[in-house]
């Protein structure tokens, strides 16, 4: 009794939740880490579906994808659609930074990059639900692609006054209609991953993962990177004008109202044109399982309360809190010393080679039958990895020159990055294979999809509370002004009021920074090794008793 679930992705988090240096495309980031910090936790399953057809592939002539390439390219487009939402999402913290907003307003901001991670919740309903005349996928994809032309048109109307009024910005308005975005983006998610797997033919299907990777890749490339240069007038008079001018090429109104209609005109043709169940002559399709909505919802649970499971989860709850204070606060503390956004994001550019690579490298070590030997001796690095990032945060400020940073900078934080990445992506590949080696082969597909939920989860809420806690442990003081303290808001106004000023004495960051690092290591020392022995259970511990 597999679940359709098999089919479902976890969502990449690119960059998601917070800043991580920089706020850009980290497959965790959960890439994004920026939790967006660990990368994709899923093309496993198309993996698996390949496997499972090699075999009779040896014997024939494999067709090839000629005839499939306009329903490839559809998948690719869609993915590409379902990136432009996470990518923009992604470059409002650090739009938000350069306006000065309080870090309790950042980590308020950082429950956008939540729906991605809880999309198992509603994802069994997404299965069940739809009008068979309409089309499985096409009940639920045309109506959030809709949805989300028309969030982003709302959005291109009011989003310069939800930035820019009087009051700052209005930070609650903009988490809620980015937080509907992103829930619709893992809604769409979920239908085109299914979809996908009926789409192509069974001897095609592999490709499913290569079009999600690329597209939402493609996507969050041009909604965060190549958005936030355009948008810069820095950027746009320095490298792409010869007369220079006070705004960038475009604005975040015209951005979102040129995707608000691409979703509306695309979504159109495809609800009108295509025809979800065809079947083209002479191709094997992967024969969908409809699962009652009760019966998956029954069955991971049934999962989550096996021992193994349940200590399993537990681990990957906690595991990321050392790295909280580096993924999600660096990339703004770095704008609020200065450093260009637009500059941060470009960095993502000459990461993607290494991303890429990495994934191939690090498989060869997680191969084994021990892939979370990996994951333990890449911990501390990346804990290391944390505080050097600190230190980079409190060097930047003395190297500000009137033309911006010297290239070496630039170097410097492109090769902490690049380190970063390698620990990071140490971690996920071993996490990945490991949820791969111990998914009851049964229900492959709920069981992997709740684990990669878990660990995505895992990366979410301590990027939120990393966030939250650096204005509380902050320490100011008010300067020129007898009998003045700057421990509040209000308290700072009346500072200035009187001809004093607000000082920064200690930061939150560099508190939070060593905090974390210190429970960093002491969840390695003493859960660390209890995640490694889980290795030593045997294959029925990880087995679920359920009635097939």
């Amino acid at each position: 009794m597999e679940s359709d679930l098999i089919i479902h992705k976890n969502g990449r988090q690119r960059k998601l939740v917070g800043a991580s240096l920089p706020q850009v495309n980290m497959r965790d980031m959960d890439k994004g880490e920026t939790s967006a910090s660990e990368p994709d936790v899923e093309e496993e399953m198309e993996g698996l579906i390949r496997e499972s057809d090699s075999e009779d592939r040896r014997h024939r002539v494999r067709p090839g994808i000629r005839g499939e390439l306009g329903n490839v390219l559809l998948l690719l487009f869609l993915y590409v659609l379902q990136g432009i939402p996470l990518g923009l999402a992604g470059s409002i913290p650090l739009i938000l930074q350069s306006k000065s907003v309080s870090y309790k307003d950042q980590a308020f901001f950082s429950f956008v990059f939540w729906p991605f991670s809880l999309k198992l919740l509603w994802a069994p309903l997404v299965d069940a639900l739809y009008f068979s005349r309409f089309g499985r996928r096409k009940s639920w994809l045309v109506p959030t692609q809709y949805l989300l032309g028309l969030f982003m048109l709302y959005l291109s109307v009011t989003v310069d006054s939800l930035l820019q009024s009087e009051e700052g910005p209005n930070v609650v308005t903009l988490t809620a209609v980015f937080f509907m975005l992103a829930f619709l983006a893992a809604t769409q998610d979920i239908a085109v991953d299914g979809w996908a797997l009926t789409m192509l033919s069974r001897e095609n299907v592999g490709y499913a993962s290569t079009c999600n990777s690329v597209g939402q890749t493609a996507g969050y490339f041009l909604g965060n990177v190549l958005f936030l240069a355009l948008e810069s007038a820095d950027f746009c008079n320095k490298y792409l004008r010869i007369e220079p001018k006070e705004t960038g090429i475009i604005t975040l109104s015209d951005f979102l109202f040129f995707w608000g209609m691409v979703f509306l005109v695309s979504t159109t043709l495809v609800a009108i044109i295509k025809r979800e169940n065809e079947h083209s002559i002479g191709k094997r399709r992967v024969q969908e399982e409809t699962q009652g909505v009760m019966e998956t919802y029954k069955l991971l649970f049934s999962i989550i309360k096996m021992p193994t499971v349940f200590t399993f989860c537990a681990l990957l709850l906690t595991a990321k809190i050392g790295f909280s204070a580096a993924d999600a606060v660096t990339g703004l503390k770095l704008v609020e010393a200065g450093v260009p956004k637009e500059q941060l994001a470009l960095l993502a550019v000459p990461m993607v080679p290494l991303q890429i690579l990495l994934p191939v490298v690090i498989s060869k070590y997680t191969a084994g039958p021990r892939p979370l030997d990996v994951f333990y001796k890449a911990f501390p690095f990346r804990l290391l990895i944390g505080l050097e990032y600190a230190l980079l945060v409190w060097w930047t400020p003395s190297l500000k020159q009137e033309g911006g940073y010297p290239v070496y900078y630039y170097a410097i934080v492109l090769l902490s990055y690049a380190l970063h990445q390698v620990a990071l992506y140490s971690m996920y590949v071993a996490c990945m294979a490991f949820h791969a080696k111990v998914s009851d082969p049964l229900i492959g597909g709920t069981y992997m999809t709740l684990l990669n939920t878990v660990t995505n989860l895992g990366g979410n809420w301590p990027s939120t509370m990393a966030l939250w806690l650096v204005d509380p442990l902050t320490s100011k003081e008010c300067q020129g002004a007898v009998g003045q303290s700057c421990s509040s808001p209000e308290e700072a106004g009346l500072c200035i009021k009187e001809g004093g000023v607000c000082v920064t004495t200690l930061d939150g960051y560099y508190v939070e920074s060593v905090v974390c690092v210190v429970i960093g290591l002491a969840w390695w020392v003493w859960l660390g090794k209890k995640m490694k022995r889980l290795q030593e259970q045997s294959p029925a511990a990880w087995r679920c008793r359920v009635n097939h």
